[in-house]
């Protein structure tokens, strides 16, 4: 059975966590999305970043969001990062489409990457909605290196789907199935056939990334890589009881309560630990653990990651022992 997630590739934020941006060039790309070009205000480089990677944006009014890059991961002096409307979000991408303005300076961290490309001869590329934005800068790696591959792109309609220009010149690699003109991704037909030549990356929707992995359990294990822009649902935890936790640096050992997250009560005697979605999808607040056996609740960790045991996300993930060591 596949793992289901994505590869993994260490962050190397720099001195980029708590930088400032400015917005250059604001965009329409399509029904409910802008596009924002960012770049420092003295116009100085940039971090480097490979495809998957994605930055944390912290906006004025004080959401921190996260976005894939989407742009020329060979120009310097800009980022490029496409932003869908949510209807029922929690406001920031609201703010982001109906007050922020080019000139507008916001603040971010990164780049980091949790769904980093691996080398392959082949790939599939699949994309739900606003999921074409991590892929887009695959598609144009893949292309370069000269590697076999083909993009299924889905949407609501062929107006809600971004990057449709971008993505003509490739041809008849790219797949365009607008829901209301082709229905849902035909997933069972283009993935009937396991081929151990071939890495599949899929983002998008929960459901289109509960479909895929179920279409693929006949898969090669680590063929799929996944990435969620909202956290999975859960069940209950692995125990309901509190549980301590050491933080190796000060020697301080906490109790965690069930109500209380790690990261909360960690914070709460002082400790330093960076986060951002706090819903266990984004990485930042990655821990290593030292001893004891985390109860891993996050939607980025692959199943060998979490049977590995020795790191964790303590803003949503436990203890299954009664007491964790953490790197903090």
């Amino acid at each position: 059975m596949l793992d289901g997630t994505r590869g993994r590739e260490e962050a190397d934020v720099g001195d980029a966590q708590g930088d400032q941006l400015v917005v250059t060039a604001k965009e329409v790309a399509a029904d409910g999305v802008v596009t924002l070009e960012l770049a420092r205000p003295d116009g100085g480089r940039l971090p480097d970043w490979a495809p998957g990677a994605h930055i944390d944006v912290t906006l004025a009014h004080g959401a921190t969001r996260q976005y894939s890059l989407c742009g020329d991961r060979w120009d310097a002096h800009s980022y490029r990062v496409g932003v869908l409307r949510e209807v029922d979000g929690r406001g920031g991408s609201a703010y982001v489409h109906d007050e922020l303005a080019v000139r507008d300076v916001v603040t971010f961290g990164g780049p980091r990457n949790d769904f980093a490309m691996v080398p392959s001869p082949r790939y599939l590329f699949v994309a739900g909605g606003i999921g074409i934005t991590p892929l887009l800068p695959m598609v144009h790696q893949a292309d370069l290196v000269g590697a076999d591959w083909a993009l299924l792109y889905g949407g609501r309609s062929r107006s809600s789907m971004a990057f449709l220009d971008e993505l003509a010149r490739h041809g008849d690699r790219v797949h365009l199935h607008p829901q209301d003109e082709a229905g849902l991704l035909p997933l069972a037909a283009w993935l009937r056939e396991p081929r151990e030549d071939t890495v599949v990356y899929c983002c998008g929707p929960g459901p289109l990334l509960d479909a895929i992995a179920d279409a693929t359990t006949h898969w090669p294990p680590h063929r799929l890589r996944t990435e969620r822009f909202a956290a999975a649902e859960l069940g209950a935890p692995v125990r309901d009881e509190p549980f301590e936790v050491e933080l190796a640096r000060t020697g301080t050992t906490i109790t965690v309560p069930p109500q209380l997250s790690v990261l909360a009560a960690a914070r709460s005697v002082g400790a330093t630990a960076l986060s951002s979605c706090e819903q266990g999808v984004c990485g930042t607040c990655e821990t290593s653990v030292l001893a004891g056996v985390p109860d891993h609740r996050d939607s980025i960790l692959a199943d060998h990651e979490r049977a590995a045991g020795d790191c964790m996300f303590p803003c949503v993930s436990r203890s299954c022992t009664d007491r964790l060591v953490l790197d903090l």
